[in-house]
C-alpha cells in the first residue's frame, strides 16, 4: 500500500461524488449500505483486487446526438479519489488559458478570458485583428491511451497511484456495460463518434470525471506547443475548442499549419469543417457566447431553444429549468433583453418573478406570500 492513501480519502471522494447528485438512484442504492459499501471498496483498493464494474451506455439529444458512457457508483468514487490525489499537480502545470475540468475555470472563465484577450488584441476595440478558431475531429474516440499514459507516469511517481490510475485509464467500458434509453436516439449519432466503434486503445468514455481530466492532460502538449513553440500571445482553449487572436490573418494561417503538423504525435487531428478564419469585429462564437465590439451575448441559437423549450414544458419542470436558464443567460455581459422574453414566458404561464429578473418563484410560494 502507499501511504499517500486512507479510509479517510475514501470517503472524502464519496462526498465529492454525490455532490449535486445524491438523489440520483445509484447514490440512493450506495448510500442505503454506506459503511458497509465503502468498506468492500476500501478493502479492494487495499488488497489490490478493485476492478472497475459495468457501465450504462446511453444517448442524449441535445445540443446534438451524443453517445455518454457513465460509470457505476463505487467507480465514481474511485475516480474522484484518483482526481482529488493527482489533479492539482498537473494543473500547476497548466496554462491559465486552458478551462474546464479545473476548479474556477469553467464556461464564463473562459467567456472573459477570451473577451479580455480580445480587448488586448484590438487595443479595446480600436484596431482590426483576426481570430482562428479550430476544433479537434471526434476528440474523445480518437484519444490513444497509448500516448496519454506516459503523460501521466511523468507525474505520479508512487506505484500504488499510478496503478490506480493505470486501471481507470485503460478500462475498456465496452467490455460490460448496460444499454438504457431510446435505442432510435442512439441511432442518430454518427458511427464514428461512437466508442463502441473506435480501436482497442482509443477512445475516452464522456460522462467521467477521469475523461475530462485526461483529456485537459493530453492538450496540454499541445498548449504547451502553441503558446511557447508557435508562440501565440493570444490564445484560450476549452476542452478541444481553442481560439487564437493576431493581426495578420497570414501568420494565422502559418499557426494553422503548425498546429496540424504537431497534432499526429498525439493521435489526433483537427476538424476541417470547423476551422474557421475571420475578422474579429463579426464576432466570436465561443462557450455558448458571442464575443462583439463591446458586449458579450449568449448564442442566439440557445436563446430560441431556451425560449421555444420553456413554452411547452411540463409544469413540474418548469420552475428548475427555467432558473437554470435564467443563470445561463446571466453569464453574458449584454443579457437583459433575453432574460426578459424568459420572463414573459414564467409570466403567462403564472409564475412570479424578481424584479431584477434574476429569478422565478414557484407558485406554492407565490400564493402563500
Amino acid at each position: 500500500m502507499d501511504p499517500g492513501y486512507s479510509l479517510e480519502k475514501l470517503v472524502q471522494a464519496y462526498f465529492d461524488c454525490r455532490r449535486h447528485k445524491r438523489t440520483t438512484a445509484s447514490a440512493l442504492r450506495f448510500e442505503q449500505r454506506l459503511e458497509h459499501n465503502l468498506l468492500v471498496l476500501h478493502e479492494a483498493l487495499e488488497d489490490g483486487s478493485y476492478r472497475p464494474g459495468r457501465s450504462i451506455c446511453f444517448a442524449i439529444s441535445r445540443p446534438r446526438p451524443r453517445e455518454v458512457w457513465a460509470a457505476s457508483f463505487p467507480d465514481r468514487i474511485v475516480h474522484h479519489l484518483v482526481y482529488n490525489q493527482i489533479a492539482d499537480r498537473f494543473h500547476r502545470q497548466f496554462i491559465a488559458d486552458s478551462c474546464a475540468c479545473i476548479p474556477g475555470r469553467g464556461t464564463l472563465y473562459a467567456a472573459r478570458r477570451l473577451e479580455a484577450k480580445v480587448r488586448s488584441q484590438t487595443q479595446n476595440w480600436s484596431q482590426p485583428g483576426f481570430y482562428l478558431k479550430v476544433d479537434l475531429a471526434n476528440f474523445f474516440v480518437s484519444i490513444d491511451k497509448r500516448v496519454l499514459w506516459p503523460l501521466l507516469m511523468q507525474q505520479i511517481p508512487e506505484r500504488w497511484w499510478r496503478g490506480l490510475t493505470k486501471t481507470v485509464l485503460f478500462h475498456d467500458p465496452r467490455l460490460d456495460f448496460e444499454l438504457r434509453g431510446d435505442a432510435s436516439t442512439l441511432a442518430k449519432v454518427p458511427e464514428h463518434k461512437r466508442l463502441a466503434n473506435a480501436g482497442r486503445y482509443h477512445g475516452l468514455p464522456i460522462g467521467n470525471l477521469s475523461s475530462q481530466f485526461f483529456a485537459n492532460v493530453l492538450l496540454n502538449e499541445l498548449d504547451q506547443h502553441i503558446k511557447h513553440r508557435i508562440g501565440a500571445r493570444h490564445y484560450t482553449r476549452y476542452v478541444d475548442d481553442m481560439v487564437l487572436l493576431h493581426e495578420s490573418a497570414d501568420w494565422l494561417n502559418d499557426a494553422l499549419d503548425g498546429i496540424n503538423a504537431f497534432l499526429p504525435s498525439l493521435g489526433l487531428a483537427l476538424n476541417p469543417r470547423k476551422t474557421v478564419l475571420q475578422p474579429i469585429h463579426r464576432g466570436i462564437d465561443y462557450v455558448g457566447q458571442v464575443i462583439k465590439p463591446w458586449h458579450r451575448i449568449t448564442r442566439r441559437r440557445t436563446v430560441h431553444a431556451a425560449l421555444a423549450r420553456v413554452s411547452v414544458m411540463d409544469a413540474s419542470d418548469l420552475f428548475a429549468s427555467s432558473n437554470s436558464y435564467l443563470g445561463l443567460l446571466r453569464q453574458a455581459s449584454h443579457s437583459h433583453h433575453d432574460r426578459a422574453l424568459l420572463i414573459n414566458i414564467m409570466r403567462d404561464r403564472g409564475h412570479v418573478v424578481k424584479s431584477d429578473l434574476t429569478k422565478v418563484f414557484r407558485k406554492s410560494t407565490c400564493s402563500k406570500i
